[in-house]
């Protein structure tokens, strides 16, 4: 029997998210929800010499009050609002600079700080697409064509899929697949506050440049493994 799991996007989600990706035969990455303010879906957590930094990408926002939160994550633009590019990766550099792999994998990700994309969740599966080969994990990803409730998810909510190959392009479904009725949904545990207790995920300790000042930081921003241990992050996965 195949293990499926229901997640939503992330920009350079934490090392929980990419351990279903490499744990679970297939991910359903969940296109059809809304736009949820602080969550992973547009920002990452990362370490530095002051302590946990967070990371946000500006989206543009409507002139309708309250209309953000009922956009869907796909119709989310990304604003070029604050030069955030530029101040994401001097961040990246001022606390990975010294770390023992950011020079090896500088080439792979400063072009994610260049280019200028316009949609958000496009932007975050170009990310995880160059993440999974630079881990060398190989998920089998799927997207939701219907929102799964959260309360159910029904094997008809997921029915119909289209492959993450074509993300750089316009979606368009393909073969339908059966996910299981009890699919493990971790699209609202996996969060930066209040997280749900997951008891398939336990942090595995790993060199960290700042361990020494602030001791080990669970469950960060997939760089601060790549960066840290490199070829070998696959093995806290």
């Amino acid at each position: 029997m195949r293990s499926e799991a229901l997640l939503s996007t992330t920009y350079f989600g934490p090392v929980q998210w990419y351990q279903k990706l490499n744990r679970f035969d297939t991910i359903y990455i969940e296109r059809c929800e809304s736009f949820v303010k602080q969550t992973y879906r547009n920002r990452c957590v990362i370490a530095t010499t002051n302590g946990l930094q967070t990371l946000s990408i500006p989206v543009e926002h409507t002139q309708e009050k309250g209309e953000d939160s009922s956009r869907l994550i796909t119709d989310i633009r990304i604003s070029n609002h604050g030069n955030w590019r530029h101040l994401h990766w001097n961040a990246l550099m001022s606390a990975y600079g010294d770390s023992p792999f950011f020079d090896y994998y500088v080439d792979d990700l400063k072009p994610f700080f260049e280019d200028h994309w316009e949609n958000l969740f496009d932007f975050n599966m170009a990310i995880t697409h160059k993440m999974c080969e630079l881990l060398d994990i190989h998920p089998n990803i799927q997207f939701t064509e219907k929102y799964v409730a959260t309360s159910s998810s029904s094997v008809s909510s997921v029915s119909s899929v289209s492959s993450v190959s074509s993300v750089a392009s316009p979606l368009s479904p393909s073969c339908p697949l059966t996910p299981s009725s009890n699919i493990p949904d971790f699209r609202t545990s996996i969060r930066p506050k209040n997280p749900i207790p997951d008891e398939t995920f336990t942090p595995q300790t790993y060199y960290q440049v700042y361990q020494k000042k602030w001791g080990f930081q669970p469950n960060l921003s997939i760089l601060d493994l790549l960066f840290n241990m490199g070829n070998e992050s696959i093995l806290y996965l």
